[in-house]
């Protein structure tokens, strides 16, 4: 039996979530939702499955320490950091690396850090299924989301013909990625039943996953290829040094997941939330009676449907609707809700101007 195997890529920088996350602390490092750190709950959700000696997590070089403290259950040597940024593709192709160092024939999961799941013995099954089927077969696994509500913030995966059932779990063939649609398209996705939230998850075989990259991505191949030969003489730093400035960014959506025919996608009935920005903090805490998400230190007159944090200071707000007001880092965010996207544009600018890098 092959070996099992998770690579939990923690590379983000959730600038979404500014000024709570920042480049130092990025949103994976937070207790957004629940008491420990969300990458520590992405390890926790793992256990009785993957034992903690077989579980990498690919993170940015300059918070392999800070991961490593809030991830404690981990050997600091399974927590690595890439030099730079290349996106997902280069992201899986480092984790192969680890996992075939290991396990030339080892199944694998790849997860995320900064995603917050519920009914987690249902999330445990899907995982197990999904790695039973990847190990007997060449194929390449993605879990698909059933959707509650016509999303037009995630992806998401037209499923096809049935594949086979295990765990209890259905698993279907996976007949196309879409983008990001509009609301209307998104309501004839979710009321046609065929169309699921792309959750970003993964589960393979290394050989499948080499043969896919040799297929579709053969600058990824070279560079799984490279890695594990670092990997196996303990150098996989010195290895992402070495290669990583000469790689181009590309997503394993568009490396992998558009372009291949063998991808079956797991029917995910557990709860599942990407926490992609402010707004969505309204499903995870309960509301006053004006419909205000307070955090922290917080006061509300004559003020509904906000969501409020203030972290080690009293922030009042008053006769005002349908905002997100910050209050952290020494950083005061006022945005309304419908534009919590742009956050991320603030970011970039403020990061442009290079007189406020300290909060970022």
């Amino acid at each position: 039996m092959a070996g099992r195997y998770a690579v939990i890529m923690a590379g983000g920088r959730g600038e979404r979530f500014w000024p709570l996350s920042t480049s130092k602390c990025p949103k994976q490092l937070l207790a957004l939702v629940g008491e420990k750190p969300l990458i520590a709950q992405a390890v926790d959700r793992l256990e009785g499955l993957v034992p903690p000696e077989n579980v990498f997590v690919v993170t940015n070089a300059d918070l392999v320490e800070a991961t490593q403290d809030a991830a404690p259950l981990l050997p600091p040597e399974n927590i690595v950091g890439e030099p730079i940024g290349r996106d997902t593709a280069a992201a899986v192709a480092c984790g192969g690396a680890l996992v075939k160092a290991r396990d030339a024939d080892g199944v694998f999961a790849v997860l995320t850090a900064d995603q917050v799941m519920g009914d987690l013995d249902v999330f445990v099954a899907t995982l197990k299924g999904g790695m039973d089927l990847a190990e007997h077969n060449d194929i390449l696994v993605t879990i698909g989301i059933q959707p509650t509500y016509p999303a037009t913030g995630f992806g998401y995966i037209e499923s096809g013909a049935d594949f086979q059932t295990a765990e209890n779990v259905e698993f279907r063939k996976a007949d196309r990625f879409v983008e990001k649609p509009d609301e209307a398209t998104a309501a004839d996705y979710v009321a046609s039943g065929k169309f699921f939230w792309n959750s970003g998850m993964f589960i393979w075989s290394v050989p499948a996953l080499e043969k896919a990259f040799g297929a579709h991505c053969p600058e990824m191949l070279e560079l799984m290829s490279q890695l594990t030969g670092y990997a196996k003489d303990g150098k996989i730093i010195e290895g992402m040094d070495a290669t990583y400035p000469n790689l181009g960014k590309i997503s394993v959506d568009y490396a992998l997941m558009e372009k291949a025919d063998n991808i079956v996608m797991a029917c995910g009935t557990f709860y599942w939330d990407d926490v992609g920005a402010w707004p969505a903090l309204e499903s995870h805490f309960k509301q006053d009676e004006d419909g205000n998400t307070r955090i922290g230190q917080v006061e509300a007159l004559d003020a509904g449907g906000n969501i409020i944090l203030s972290k080690d200071r009293l922030t009042a707000v008053i006769g005002v609707e349908d905002l997100i007001v910050v209050q952290a880092e020494g950083v005061t965010l006022v945005c309304p809700k419908d534009r919590a996207q742009d956050i991320k544009k603030m970011v970039v600018a403020l990061r442009e101007k290079g007189s406020y890098d300290e909060l970022l």
